[in-house]
Parts: C-alpha cells; sequence; structure tokens
C-alpha cells in the first residue's frame, strides 16, 4: 500500500501529465477507493437537449470520458424530454423531472425538495451542474446534502454580471465546489469577479469537438453542393446557425454587396432558420442579391455540408459556445469571424481574420483579402486553421481534461 504522503504527491506530478499517462493515473486512484463501488457521477442540464449528432455535444463527451468500469453515470434534465425519434444520453441512467417553467422562478421551492429528494436517493459522489440555474440549485442542496465534488461549468462569458449571482457563489461555495470556464476567457472573467471564483477552484477546459468524427461525416465538396443545390463554380462564403439578429447575418450580406460587381462570382450560403428569415429576404432583394446569397433553411445534421463552402463566417455580435467557429474549421475551411472574446482565440489560432462586430467595412476587407486568393492559397489557409484546431481543440484532451478533474479533486475532497 502506498502511503498517504506518496499518494498526494503523485496525483500532484499526474496533474501535469498527458493523456499518455491515463492508465498509470486511473491504478493509483483506484488503489484508494473499495474496488466493487463505482463512483457515481450526476450531470445534471437545465433543459433536455442531446443532440442527434455528438461531434460537439459535450454533455455527452463528458459522459465519453468516464468509463463505465468506474463511472456510474446519470443524465438528468429539469425541463423537457426527448419525444418520437430524438435522442438519449448515452448515459447507464437517465431522469427528467419535467420541471414547469412556473417551478423555476422565484424561489424554487418545490424544484428544489425534489432535485433534493433524487440526490438524496441517489448518492450521488460527483454533480456537474451546467449553467447558473442549475449551479444555484446544488449551491443551496449541497449545504445539507454535503456531496464530496460539485463542479459548475460556465459556458459563456459574463454568466455572472448580475449582483446576486456573484453573491450566491461567494456565500455558499466551500470545499466542495470547482467550477469550469469553457475558455480561458470564460475562466478570467469569472476569476475577476473575486467572488468565491479563484485560481485554486476556477479551471479553463477549452471546448472541443470530436474532429474525427466531423470529418467521416462531411460530404465532398462536389455532393455537398448537390445535396444543397448551390452552384458548383462559385467561390461560396458559408454560415450554419439559426436565423437571429445577434448572429449578423445582415452585415454580412451588406459586405457582400460592396463588392459584388469586383467578384461576381462571390457567393453566400447560409444554413438554418429563425425569425429573420423574412428580413434577410427582403436585404437581399433590396440589394439585387437574389442569386448570389443562399438562404438554405434547416438542415438536419448541417455539418456534414460544412465541405460546400469555401470560406467559413461567423459575424455574430454575441455567442455563447464557439462549436460552430470549430464545425467550419474541421472542414478544412479559412474563417472569418467577428472578434468576441469568446471567439477571439479559436479565430486568431486559426490564421483566420478578425473583424469587429457589425463593421460592414472590415467584413467588406476580409472578404476581399480571401476572394483575390487563389484555389491553392485558400487551401493553404483552411489547413492551417484544422491544424489549429486539431492541435488545441482535441476531444480526447477535453475527455481527459475532465476526467483528471474529477478525480484528482474527488480523491482531495474524500480524503
Amino acid at each position: 500500500m502506498l502511503s498517504a504522503q506518496m499518494s498526494v504527491g503523485a496525483f500532484e506530478l499526474l496533474k501535469t501529465n498527458s493523456a499518455s499517462s491515463s492508465y498509470f493515473r486511473t491504478a493509483i486512484f483506484n488503489t484508494f477507493r473499495p474496488m466493487k463501488q463505482r463512483i457515481k457521477v450526476l450531470q445534471l442540464h437545465p433543459d433536455y437537449n442531446v443532440k442527434t449528432n455528438d461531434v460537439s455535444d459535450l454533455g455527452e463527451q463528458i459522459v465519453k470520458s468516464l468509463p463505465t468500469d468506474q463511472f456510474e453515470v446519470t443524465c438528468a434534465y429539469l425541463s423537457g424530454k426527448p419525444t418520437g425519434s430524438q435522442p438519449h444520453s448515452i448515459a447507464e441512467h437517465e431522469h427528467y423531472f419535467e420541471l414547469p417553467d412556473t417551478k423555476m422562478h422565484g424561489l424554487r421551492l418545490s424544484a428544489l425538495w425534489q432535485l433534493y429528494k433524487f440526490c438524496k436517493a441517489n448518492q450521488f459522489d460527483v454533480v456537474i451542474c451546467n449553467r447558473f440555474k442549475v449551479v444555484s440549485m446544488v449551491l443551496q442542496l449541497n449545504k445539507i446534502l454535503h456531496i464530496p465534488l460539485c463542479v459548475g461549468v460556465s459556458h459563456v462569458l459574463n454568466e455572472y454580471h448580475r449582483p446576486y449571482r456573484r453573491f450566491q457563489v461567494r456565500l455558499l461555495t466551500d470545499k466542495h465546489w470547482h467550477f469550469v470556464g469553457v475558455s480561458d476567457a470564460v475562466k478570467n472573467c469569472l476569476i475577476a469577479y473575486k467572488s468565491g471564483f479563484n485560481e485554486h477552484n476556477t479551471h479553463a477546459i477549452p471546448n472541443a469537438i470530436d474532429i474525427t468524427k466531423a470529418e467521416a461525416s462531411q460530404l465532398d465538396k462536389q455532393g455537398a453542393r448537390q445535396a444543397l443545390n448551390l452552384p458548383q463554380d462559385k467561390l461560396i462564403v458559408g454560415a450554419i446557425g439559426q436565423l437571429f439578429a445577434r448572429k449578423g447575418h445582415r452585415f454580412l450580406i451588406a459586405a457582400l454587396a460592396n463588392i459584388q460587381h469586383q467578384f461576381p462570382d462571390l457567393h453566400i450560403g447560409i444554413i438554418g432558420k429563425g425569425p429573420e428569415e423574412q428580413n434577410l429576404r427582403n436585404q437581399i432583394a433590396s440589394l439585387g442579391l437574389n442569386d448570389k446569397v443562399h438562404l438554405l433553411g434547416f438542415r438536419e445534421n448541417a455539418l456534414q455540408y460544412v465541405r460546400a463552402f469555401d470560406i467559413w463566417a461567423m459575424p455574430s455580435l454575441k455567442e455563447g459556445l464557439p462549436l460552430a467557429l470549430m464545425e467550419g474549421i474541421s472542414g478544412h475551411l479559412p474563417v472569418i469571424a467577428s472578434d468576441i472574446p469568446e471567439m477571439h482565440d479559436v479565430i486568431v489560432g486559426a490564421g483566420g481574420i478578425t473583424v469587429a462586430p457589425e463593421d460592414i467595412d472590415a467584413l467588406t476587407q476580409a472578404l476581399t483579402e480571401y476572394a483575390t486568393l487563389d484555389a491553392s492559397e485558400l487551401e493553404n489557409k483552411g489547413q492551417q486553421a484544422f491544424r489549429f484546431l486539431s492541435n488545441h481543440h482535441s476531444i480526447d484532451t477535453y475527455r481527459f481534461n475532465y476526467r483528471t478533474l474529477i478525480e484528482s479533486h474527488l480523491k482531495k475532497n474524500m480524503s
């Protein structure tokens, strides 16, 4: 048996090692827990949100990071449940609270009671809380549940900008809590609040996608363009996302209008639907771009069509997870995107072009810069972006980081 002193030293060393140390790290961890008892993990979501394709479903990727011979994972959802052919989680257990909106406002006493009973009955070792609503509830309940490790995941910048949210974290956070930001920017934002988040309990685990699976799901350029009814011989700037005003599609369209005569073969294709569709159609018609801007509607598993495009654009005013940006890069495409904190590191690292949100002139210049490149130069830009994605946002690293976080801090909290 290793001494307690040796075990602590080993765990500190393993936190700095790469995924290649996984076997040794797990062997040490298993030494200090009962051989026949698996670690019980609850991953709690505010809403049912399991995706048909788990390439960028990060909740499901966390489940994949926890081997079933050592972990017993439950995924639970405060509201919503799958219907018809909608997918289920791959977790060993699922639970749907199906709480109506009326029970999720105010003091949420009924919701808290149901969650308390569920956690008490299952005696979880770890609870992973996605978004503030869930974090808030578990912060309160864990003062009586005493779950050894709680992990609060913050998916967007400024999620805790409201004073009462910061007050709650400062008041209720204890040794059982650790927090994860989905990027360095989110992590640094949390720590800067000085409200219970600090360098010891707050971590960055950057978003990632399953690049191998993403590539395998993508049609080639000819097949993707044929499926979308797009012209085969044009230079096409692509975007995928719901047609909301905050996605900034109108600024991209305005930029194309500025150079439509200089680059007559430059087109835009947008996959998605939403409340801005009619406004966008009116704008397209007024600018005389009906034959150059293609609103392609909703497409199931839109990732398969990424290679229909030559350039990837995200002119968003704000974003949560920059997963769509990563999906575009997985198609070996150069990128143009708004310079907002959530996306900055990915755009710059990928060698893309950053533009200020709502800046039509900057978008025009970016489109011009890419439109003047020949096919081989564009391809080189796309390969540069793909190499960055592979090196810095690997799904294997993402899974390893979550498993390491859980194993190392659970051991500390249970010692």
